[in-house]
Order: C-alpha cells, then structure tokens, then sequence
C-alpha cells in the first residue's frame, strides 16, 4: 500500500523547535514530506515585515532537515492552489489556524478533493515573528 504524501508551510523564520516539531510529526504521517517555504515577498503580505533570515536561506535550512524530502518555494497562500500545482494526500498546519475562516475554507476545498488535513498542535510562546516585532526589530 503506498503511504501518503504530506504537505506543510510556512516562513520558518528564526528557525526554532516549534518549526522542527511540525516538520517531524508532519514527516512521521506519510512516505514523502514537501515543504513549501514562503518567499520574501510573500511573507510581507501577510505578515507586514520582512523576514530576518532571507527566503534561499531559509529553503536551504529546510531542506537540510531529517525528513524533509522535498522543499519548495511557496509563492502563493493559496492550499488548494498548491494542490493542484503540488499533489498531496495529507495537508498539515499548526492548530493556531483551527477556526480561522481563510483556513476552514481551505479544509473544506481540500477534504472535498479527499485530502486528509491535519492541525498540529501549536508550540505556544515560540513565535519568531512576535518576538521580533516585541523587541523593536521589524
């Protein structure tokens, strides 16, 4: 039987053990992880400040992790437009998401084409972003 394909986001800004466990329990639900990281300017969009670490560093620190098979540029917030682009059987994002209505509507758009999506638990207090913006650095 062939095990799934996973598929996991984000900025991975300030790397910390809050981006290494979503990779490795994202890892752990399938047979090959991808994981888009988003660009730069994408990152501005949603987040209005300008990553520390810059987006090919960031791809190359992703890449370099234990059960990452492949990583990707994300370009685009869009989940199912990385479906289509991408093919994944297994969506996974932290729990900090769970409710929002952009990401219900991703679930929704994703289980209707038989994609599993998984909300990890969030590390609460490990925010790369938020302590970057607290201590003046934007």
């Amino acid at each position: 039987m062939k095990r799934p394909v996973v598929y996991t986001c984000g900025t991975f800004d300030l790397f910390h053990l809050g981006h290494l466990r979503m990779i490795q329990n994202a890892a752990a639900l399938g047979e090959t992880l991808i994981v888009a990281v988003s660009t730069d300017e994408l990152v501005e969009t949603y987040k209005n400040v300008r990553p520390a670490v810059p987006f090919e560093e960031r791809l190359e620190i992703v890449r370099a992790i234990r059960g990452v098979d492949i990583a990707v540029a994300q370009t685009s917030q869009d989940k199912y437009e990385a479906w289509e682009r991408i093919g994944f059987d297994i969506w996974v994002v932290g729990d900090d998401w769970f409710g929002h209505d952009k990401y219900e509507n991703y679930r929704k758009q994703l289980t209707d084409v038989g994609v599993s999506c998984v909300f990890l638990p969030y590390t609460t207090g490990l925010s790369s972003t938020q302590r970057r913006i607290a201590n003046g650095h934007q």
